[in-house]
């Protein structure tokens, strides 16, 4: 089970920011939806860089927080990349008046939750994303 994280040279790793834990945290969000994290690749990166992986991949010309990879093969074995636009975390953390730290761990679980198979395009799913990225911050 490996789990990395990269940032990027555009960005600097927040101060908070604690890998050993944040591994730890995230093999137990997978855990409880019975998903074993085998090969995890955490990116963060500028709104530029991701806005452009939005158009390139996604088609997509919006920014955005999170771009969620999976590469699994196996049901119930998450191999995924998630790129992650700090920029943009800490601006939604302002607007949503929640500080940064929260933020991006929201974000965090929600990529894991998007590879256990949860949605949020319809309004039913966003709640129940938003119930289990609850449920995760409060693990942590």
């Amino acid at each position: 089970m490996a789990i990395s994280f990269l940032f990027n040279t555009t960005v600097k790793k927040p101060a908070f920011f604690k890998a050993s834990v944040i591994k730890t945290w995230l093999k137990q969000i997978a855990k409880n939806e019975q998903f074993n994290i085998q090969d995890l690749n955490v990116v963060f990166m500028s709104d530029e860089e991701l806005l452009q992986m939005n158009i390139d991949y996604l088609n997509h010309n919006t920014y955005t927080d999170i771009i969620t990879f999976d590469n699994a093969e196996i049901k119930g074995k998450i191999e995924s990349d998630i790129f992650i636009s700090l920029e943009r975390v800490e601006a939604n953390a302002k607007k949503f008046k929640v500080s940064f730290e929260n933020e991006l761990h929201r974000v965090l679980a929600h990529g894991v939750l998007h590879l256990c198979g949860y949605k949020d395009k319809k309004k039913a799913d966003i709640a129940l994303m938003r119930k289990k990225e609850e449920e995760s911050l409060a693990m942590l």
